[in-house]
């Protein structure tokens, strides 16, 4: 930065945050057709393939639309994929047998090994980055998200985490 011009040092700063922009927007694309790529090869959908990587053991279609961030009535279309193919199965709540969980099956437990293998394959974080920088990038990468929350009142919960959109369809 150039402390001498204020001037100066506002347009390096604008230009840093063009090519900071820039470079995220790229990588958010490249994330795109990633997901695209490795959920055509699953035969699933972006959508249902993140619900994949969501999905962690037992939980209701609700939580699922929570980590997802969306709407929860896209979760039923979603849960109807997942049980087509195999990978998921609705199980009644035991708390409360009018809520719906999403389980995997056998099939979709190794469905998720294979797809977390091939993102790790993929991802560029994962072969171009080593272990000490991947930890920064998640350290930067949370901070923001924190900021970001705290800026819009939103929680983990109700907010979507970074990257997923990368396997949204649009």
């Amino acid at each position: 930065m150039n402390a001498e011009d204020p001037g100066a040092a506002q347009a390096d700063a604008s230009a840093l945050n063009r090519e900071i922009l820039d470079a995220l927007t790229d990588l958010v694309k490249q994330f795109g057709a990633i997901g695209q790529s490795i959920a055509a090869g699953f035969g699933v959908t972006p959508s249902d393939l993140l619900a994949l990587v969501k999905l962690d053991g037992v939980l209701s279609m609700k939580e699922l639309a929570q980590r997802m961030g969306c709407d929860a009535s896209f979760i039923t279309s979603i849960a109807d994929e997942l049980e087509r193919h195999g990978l998921a199965r609705r199980a009644p709540s035991q708390r409360d047998r009018r809520v719906k969980n999403l389980v995997l099956t056998e099939d979709g437990i190794a469905a998720k090994e294979r797809l977390m293998r091939e993102l790790a394959a993929q991802m560029p974080w994962c072969y171009a980055l080593d272990e000490a920088e991947r930890r920064c990038l998640l350290s930067l990468l949370k901070k923001m998200l924190a900021a970001a929350r705290a800026r819009s009142g939103t929680t983990r919960e109700t907010g979507a985490a970074a990257g997923d959109t990368a396997f949204r369809s649009e």
